[in-house]
């Protein structure tokens, strides 16, 4: 079983930054990935970024270039940087982990509590 905790939410202008952290507990395998899921009112959930144990990176088209994921494997904490945000970055946002481990049936996928990010002038 794995625990996830986010935190870095919160209120900002447009323009500004936010930094969301998700730390996982639990019994962790390698390789696996974490990175964050998004959904806003009257919007499709979509995947905003996520990041390999091993530091491989991908992003949604609309973060390239504003937001940066990282992670500190010895901590089994992945960061979110966000910068440049826009009033469309509004939403709820869930970390998530899966282990990568070629197993059958696949890995369960676990899921943060959220955070809520408001872009807001």
């Amino acid at each position: 079983q794995v625990r996830l905790v986010e935190s870095g939410g919160g209120l900002v202008q447009p323009g500004g930054s936010l930094r969301l952290s998700c730390a996982a507990s639990g019994t962790i395998f390698s390789p696996n990935v974490m990175g964050w899921y998004r959904q806003a009112p009257g919007k499709q959930r979509e995947l905003v970024a996520q990041i390999t144990s091993d530091g491989g990176a991908n992003y949604a088209d609309s973060v390239v270039g504003r937001f940066t994921i990282s992670r500190d494997n010895a901590k089994n904490t992945v960061y979110l940087q966000m910068n440049s945000l826009e009033r469309d970055d509004t939403a709820d946002y869930y970390c998530h982990y899966q282990s990568r481990r070629v197993v059958y049936p696949t890995p369960k996928t676990y899921w943060g509590q959220g955070t809520q990010v408001t872009v807001s002038s």
